[in-house]
């Protein structure tokens, strides 16, 4: 196309899908891919998965919208399930609130913590390289500072710590500070686990100043890192839980879910969203839930992405493989991660460069192990014809 009809957010495409089957994706010249990067995360259960497909055509030819000034047996049924879940491995009731997106879910989150800080505590702290969303807020929020110049003034009230460094953190919590916000992985920043002693540290420091934990599970919740959520890897249970991605398996919807002493602070009228709790997206997050369960999803993550990683890290051109369960950033010998990643896209492998040296891979949970060794094989041939 010589003049786009959207706006210009993005380099052009460099490829157009138009079906996609589990983890293969076939171009509009009907070359089939295999996708290692899932949708940036989201389709962890693969790609037209028949239990989400049978949702959506059933709920849309049931019920898909009635506003959130009534209420639908779909929203309330996801809820419980969501809320179930949080429950199950944080040992808190909760309640949650749904939404369109990652974003959008990190904005309530935000919103929630200053309700519960009050006026003159309100900051948020965030860890640099972190990656929380863009709005306005949630650009904020994110420790990118050359992302956020083009927008300035940015919301005030947002303050960043190194990841990793508890007596940056210490420092930083003051009382002005309303919450901290974490993710377990930095998924956009380059696939950086938080460590779990820190993050154990970070609960203690939040519970002796009265702060909020929150955790942002949006790129690693629901299974993707070989638990239900990342912070279960450090034994801790937060006191706000963001999601999006795989909670809808590539329809979008997010949700925050917050302890309930915690979520009493709304009130209505404090927040809303017309689509919130939609009959439709409802009925797709009931559907996910249920055959995450039913696949029992974080064992599955947490064994492929052994294998995954055991492969990767044994190949000549492969420096170092981290991150947790399936969602692995692969560390090039010789850099240049865009043309690994573009060479690699050419033979018939989707993967992102989410650094100028690294590669990320989080492909779906239900891979293969021949999925993992073709996907493997064909980025040992982009290597070796580097060299």
């Amino acid at each position: 196309m010589t003049e786009s009809p959207f706006m210009p957010f993005l380099a052009p495409a460099p490829v157009t899908f138009v079906r996609g089957s589990g983890t293969d994706l076939w171009d509009a010249n009907g070359k089939r891919y295999l996708d290692f990067l899932g949708g940036l995360a989201v389709v962890a259960l693969g790609h037209s998965h028949p239990a989400v497909s049978a949702a959506i055509a059933h709920q849309a030819n049931t019920l898909m919208h009635v506003s959130n000034l009534f209420s639908n047996n779909r929203g309330s049924d996801a809820a419980k399930r969501v809320n179930a879940l949080l429950a199950e491995v944080t040992g808190q009731a909760g309640q949650v609130f749904f939404t369109n997106s990652g974003a959008e879910a990190n904005e309530a989150a935000l919103k929630l913590a200053r309700k519960f800080g009050g006026r003159g505590r309100h900051v948020v702290v965030s860890a640099y390289g972190s990656f929380h969303g863009r709005t306005l807020a949630t650009l904020a929020a994110t420790g990118q500072p050359a992302k956020h110049e083009a927008f300035q003034p940015i919301p005030e009230g947002f303050r960043y710590v190194t990841l990793n460094d508890i007596a940056a953190l210490d420092a930083a919590l003051d009382p002005s500070v309303a919450a901290v916000l974490l993710e377990p992985v930095q998924g956009e920043g380059g696939v950086i686990p938080a460590d779990p002693d820190y993050l154990r540290a970070v609960r203690a420091l939040c519970d002796e100043r009265g702060a909020l934990l929150m955790m942002d599970e949006i790129q690693t919740g629901l299974g993707r890192t070989g638990e239900w959520f990342g912070f279960q890897h450090a034994g801790i249970a937060p006191d706000v839980v963001t999601m999006a991605k795989a909670l809808g398996n590539g329809f979008p919807v997010g949700a925050v879910w917050a302890r309930r002493e915690v979520a009493a602070v709304f009130e209505p009228g404090d927040h809303g969203s017309t689509y919130s709790g939609n009959a439709l997206a409802a009925a797709v997050v009931s559907a996910v839930l249920d055959e995450l369960r039913r696949i029992g999803a974080p064992a599955l993550a947490a064994s492929r992405g052994r294998e995954l990683a055991a492969k990767l890290a044994a190949l000549p051109g492969v420096a170092s493989v981290r991150g947790q369960g399936l969602l692995l950033g692969v560390e090039l010998v010789r850099g240049d991660a865009k043309a690994v990643q573009a060479a690699s896209l050419a033979a018939g492998l989707v993967t992102n460069a989410v650094t100028d040296t690294a590669v990320r891979m989080a492909p779906p949970l239900t891979v293969s192990c021949a999925e993992i060794d073709e996907a493997v094989a064909i980025l040992s041939n982009v290597l070796e014809a580097r060299t």
